[in-house]
């Protein structure tokens, strides 16, 4: 993609001037930030307010550029360009980040949030912020948690009521252990694979279907491919926005905290975003005739609970654990 091509090739000499130490307290500063969501999604939107709430509130001395709809690269690689500086701000799924970073995984566990309110309350109660501070150790500072809804099923072949529905069927799920368990234990077959290959995936027959949210099942076009939605709510794991700790460090005091504070409020406004599309894309699925179903919700709890079950043996994801559960 010559988008990607061509911003690499500045990247380069950039982070390599970058690497010179120097502050930016008075000179005009250009932020990147990438999403693989396209132009309109709540993230994207929100990122988008970030860049001109700072240009206002500086008099045009930051400004951000926003590259959406993944035209410099998947999520993995966003995050490894944002620690070696490459481009400033990016917004991730947390399931892509679960590996690396392990207290993400009690936000992507199945059946820890009870709906989308608890899931808001936890984080608003301080849980974001714990998350957020074990970016440090990697050349990231967390600057916020977006909610990206109820992730759910959806497949090409016929609904799923309970579990033993899903026997034989080949997923597609991010990157993450949790998620490749999680659809193994229910039957099906996990196929780690890019949101961008997916629907490609379905209509080649490479892959049954995917599990994701109602807005991205929408936005990604995934609905003329699979027909059948299937309300499992299995997991409400967030997206988190990452700022590339060489970005941080070159940074004013003043203008660091500027940064945070506005990534803090802009949380307010994807929700806003989230709440008013959500609603807006399940219309349009069912309008183009996807069939939507209930399932048997305490079947699939007590499939997913010796997952669950298992993570929570970890000391610090059983306290996040506790502290999620405190807030439903």
């Amino acid at each position: 993609m010559n988008t990607r091509r061509q911003f690499l090739t500045g990247a380069v000499a950039a982070a390599g001037a970058a690497m010179l130490p120097r502050t930016w307290a008075a000179d005009t500063r250009l932020l990147t930030a990438t999403d693989v969501h396209v132009k309109d999604y709540p993230t994207v939107e929100a990122v988008r307010w970030i860049g001109e709430t700072l240009e206002r509130e500086t008099d045009g001395r930051l400004k951000l550029r926003l590259y959406h709809s993944g035209q410099l690269g998947r999520e993995s690689e966003a995050i490894d360009m944002a620690r070696f500086g490459a481009i400033d701000i990016t917004r991730v799924y947390s399931g892509a980040l679960n590996n690396a970073f392990p207290l993400t995984r009690a936000l992507c566990l199945p059946y820890v949030f009870d709906s989308v309110a608890h899931m808001r309350r936890a984080l608003d109660g301080g849980l974001a912020e714990s998350v957020l501070a074990g970016f440090a150790s990697r050349d990231l500072v967390g600057l916020a948690v977006y909610d990206s809804g109820a992730r759910c099923f959806y497949n090409t072949k016929h609904p799923i009521v309970m579990p033993k529905d899903l026997h034989g069927l080949k997923l597609r799920v991010a990157s993450s252990d949790i998620f490749i368990e999680l659809v193994r234990l229910l039957g099906a077959n996990p196929t780690p694979m890019s949101l961008g290959d997916t629907f490609s995936g379905m209509e080649t027959h490479m892959i049954d279907g995917a599990e994701n949210n109602m807005r991205s099942f929408h936005s990604s076009r995934h609905f003329e491919a699979a027909q059948y939605w299937s309300q499992t709510e299995h997991s409400y794991a967030p997206d988190i926005l990452l700022l590339s700790r060489r970005t941080f460090d070159a940074l004013s005091p003043a203008d660091r905290q500027l940064v945070r504070e506005t990534a803090r409020a802009s949380v307010a406004v994807m929700r806003a975003k989230w709440d008013e599309s959500e609603g807006k894309a399940r219309q349009a699925v069912l309008d183009a005739g996807i069939r939507s179903n209930e399932v048997d919700m305490a079947a699939f709890h007590a499939a997913a609970r010796p997952l669950r079950d298992r993570y929570l043996q970890q000391p610090e994801i059983q306290a996040l654990y506790r502290r999620i559960r405190d807030a439903a």
